[in-house]
């Protein structure tokens, strides 16, 4: 029942956070803030999933049984971390709207919720129907986030974003309907639990052509080249909250349904993909890496850098074995720190100075010293120093692709090299060399006041215990990664085999 109040607080605290407006102008982000932070406090009773493996906290009720269709709840060690990182960043996106959505605010504040809502009903539906249904949920408010509190190009990028979101969802959608189908035709019963359907028999082109529904959905939500171009046009004209949100919880949604659903449900077709995946994850790293050096406008910039990182969640999940598994969480987990917060940093000049153009920047480190010692350590985050919490991800999803795919891994090891260059660039570019101030007015170049670098401080502390004491998150997510290996039995051999 616990996670039904989980999503229900969201629910209602977004509701409620909407027509608080009418109180007080600054009634909706208390309201927000107090609805997130009290589902985190509630997912701490959870922390003893990891231990056992068990799914806890299953609820399990009618929904239109006619059909099979069930409200079908359940979380693992590996739902649970990915739920409270999302409660997490939802505080943390909150932190990012505080002094910068003044307009709309209650309206703002509910889509912000109702996306986290949508979120939480992904990582822990385990009825593909509802599955889909809470996929559509957090979708349509981040449309409007970025549609209505955008920037010069919003509705371009909105509508960009949801073509791609919904062409794609619609194919996974058409997958769940036709998996349903032949429960009935092999089993004599319709059914979209997802332990029913992990039954089916799925070989042949039919397979292949689900997991290929499945996965152009996902893969275009992780994003992977070429289903990625939506990302960059979207973090640029979102608003800080908005970017926040997307890059740290949204795109591990597609991670998770490769990792829950993808693979599980479709081990053959699966395996026979898998090197063609790797390949893909392979050049989404190198490719937007390359990319990301072309770019003036900084958010644009993390964008790219973005999808080339999420290219090792891709590689390590392909791999298919607990190491890269273990190595994709991770990164999953420490990305979704390290972006925010860059994307935080860039959406605070921004609201400074009205310019992402990297080219009107320079010299800001004696201007604001506290903010360039924290654009610093995350730029150096995501590029994969040991001791935090990427490197560990990044390190791990290496180990467990070279067992899988050598040529793939020592192509997307390359990736390493090049985030080294772009971060250190981007550190000279923004903060190094002459002040410049004659494209913008600098009167409002003020430094990190103490809100923000509570928050900022918040995510350092996690990325460093991610990096120092790793095995807290291992030992939380290795359960549930055995059960999902276990289920699909002799894939992750096949898959070596395969590519061996």
């Amino acid at each position: 029942m616990i996670l039904v109040t989980l999503i229900a607080v969201l629910f209602v605290g977004g509701l409620v956070a909407w027509f608080s407006e009418r109180i007080s102008p600054t009634m909706p982000r208390m309201v927000a803030l107090i609805a997130v932070i009290l589902d985190l406090l509630l997912m701490f009773s959870l922390l003893g999933a990891g231990d056992t493996g068990a799914r806890v906290a299953t609820f399990e009720a009618d929904w239109i049984p006619r059909f099979g269709i069930s409200f079908y709840f359940a979380a693992d060690g590996l739902s649970i971390l990915l739920l409270m990182l999302t409660a997490f960043l939802g505080v943390i996106a909150i932190g990012a709207a505080w002094g910068e959505i003044k307009e709309r605010s209650g309206f703002f504040y509910f889509n912000l919720l109702w996306t986290l809502a949508g979120v939480l009903g992904v990582f822990t539906a385990l009825d593909l129907f509802l599955f889909f249904f809470f996929w559509e949920v957090m979708l349509i408010p981040m449309y409007l986030i970025i549609a209505i509190w955008g920037h010069e190009n919003k509705h371009y990028a909105a509508m960009k974003f949801f073509i791609f979101t919904q062409v794609t969802g619609m194919l996974m959608l058409i997958s769940i309907l036709v998996l349903a189908y032949l429960h009935y035709v092999q089993k004599g019963s319709l059914s979209f639990n997802y332990h029913d359907l992990l039954t089916v028999s799925t070989s042949g082109s039919i397979g292949m052509w689900m997991m290929l529904g499945f996965f152009l959905s996902f893969a275009t939500k992780l994003p992977s080249v070429p289903f990625h171009s939506w990302l960059p046009d979207a973090h640029s004209q979102a608003p800080t909250a908005g970017s926040v949100i997307l890059a740290g919880i949204l795109l591990k949604t597609g991670a998770y349904g490769l990792i829950r659903f993808t693979v599980p449900l479709f081990p053959e077709a699966s395996m026979a993909f898998a090197p063609y995946a790797m390949a893909l994850a392979a050049i989404s790293i190198l490719y937007c890496a390359k990319v990301a050096f072309a770019q003036t406008d900084i958010k644009r910039l993390i964008a790219y850098t973005s999808v080339s990182h999420m290219g090792f969640v891709t590689l390590g999940i392909y791999a298919w074995n607990e190491q890269a598994l273990q190595g994709a969480i991770m990164t999953m987990l420490a990305h979704g720190l390290s972006a925010a917060a860059l994307f935080m940093l860039a959406g605070g000049l921004q609201h400074r100075i009205h310019t992402r153009d990297m080219s009107q920047m320079g010299g800001f480190w004696a201007r604001v010293p506290r903010m360039t010692a924290v654009a610093i350590f995350f730029s150096v985050a995501a590029l994969g120093m040991p001791g935090l919490g990427n490197f560990i991800g990044e390190f791990l999803a290496l180990i467990g692709a070279f067992q899988a795919n050598i040529t793939m891994t020592v192509l997307a090891a390359f990736g390493l090299i090049l985030a080294s260059v772009y971060s250190l660039w981007v550190l000279q570019k923004v903060f190094q060399g002459e002040y410049r101030n004659t494209d913008f007015d600098d009167s409002h170049l003020t430094d990190l006041n103490r809100r923000e670098m509570t928050y900022f401080a918040l995510m350092m502390l996690g990325l460093i215990w991610m990096g120092m004491y790793p095995q807290s998150f291992l030992d939380m997510s290795e359960p549930a990664l055995t059960q999902l290996l276990t289920s699909t039995q002799g894939v992750a051999v096949a898959l070596l085999q395969g590519a061996l």
